[in-house]
């Protein structure tokens, strides 16, 4: 089943659920980030240098987003998948 058709069969399930998964998802890459900069060192250093550019950039990057008439569940779909990508790296 493509995604289209779950979202047209459940259209408020999906915003909802995209926003309680980028919560639970936040979570796990705030615990990852704060093991990493606790262990210190230059890992440490690099970690909240990549932090801090990479969230003034998904900012910029989520309202010039909405200022074009993104939905509020397509900003949501891109910080999941900037989430995703701090966990997957994270973890390695």
């Amino acid at each position: 089943m493509s995604r289209s058709r779950r979202q047209r069969r459940t259209p408020m399930a999906t915003p909802w659920m995209n926003i309680a998964m980028l919560a639970a998802e936040s979570q796990q890459v705030i615990w990852l980030r704060l093991l990493k900069l606790a262990a210190g060192g230059a890992a440490a250093s690099h970690e909240a240098e990549r932090m801090t550019s990479e969230k003034v950039f998904a900012a910029a990057q989520a309202a010039q987003s909405q200022l074009l008439g993104a939905s509020a569940n397509k900003l949501v779909s891109g910080y999941r998948k900037k989430v995703k990508a701090n966990a997957k790296r994270l973890l390695r």
